[in-house]
């Protein structure tokens, strides 16, 4: 096994390890209390999720000239998953019962339709992400100008703050991405 080889094979562990991890606890959690109660489809989609997450952090690892690169790619990847994670749990927009939080998958098309037309390179992935982060910002200030998310019982404050939140991320992957060009 070569230098160059090693820490890819032993990120892989450390990375399917926290999956499996991940998994566990809310199996673990249901032994022990009532209010964490999934059921197999929980498990499956959750399952997906983590699975594509670390899918796709192995596959831009691997294309990684350094760790800062690595930095920016699970940065990006986890802004998605959580994008994705909550629009299935709760919605930001109202519950994830409203279909205005279909308009999150137009921010995903950005990160991932940029990425892949930068090449999954430095400079390109830089500017997918900040366009990702603006993609973010339109989706909140549609939402808000419309009044989309009024069922909601935190609204507007959920939007405002998963923005915030989200909006942060997405620039901090394009922040590591330009570091790493």
């Amino acid at each position: 096994m070569t230098a160059t080889t090693r820490p890819a094979t032993y990120g892989s562990f450390i990375v399917w390890g926290l999956v499996a991890t991940l998994l566990l606890i809310p199996t673990v959690a249901m032994r022990f209390t009532t209010e964490v109660n999934w059921t197999a489809s929980d498990f499956v989609v959750m399952g997906v999720l983590l699975g594509s997450l670390a899918g796709a952090y192995e596959f831009l690892a691997r294309k990684a000239p350094n760790w800062t690169y690595r930095a920016a790619a699970a940065c990006a990847l986890l802004a998605a998953f959580l994008l994705v994670w909550i629009n299935l749990a709760v919605g930001i927009i109202g519950s994830e019962n409203n279909d205005a939080n279909m308009m999150y998958a137009g921010v995903l098309a950005v990160a991932v339709g940029g990425a892949c037309l930068a090449r999954f390179r430095s400079p390109g992935m830089a500017r997918a992400m900040a366009a990702t982060a603006a993609a973010q910002v339109l989706v909140a200030l549609i939402a808000l100008a419309t009044n989309a998310g009024t069922e909601g019982a935190a609204w507007p404050k959920d939007v405002i703050g998963a923005t915030v939140i989200l909006t942060t991320m997405w620039l901090a992957a394009a922040g590591l991405f330009r570091r790493a060009g």
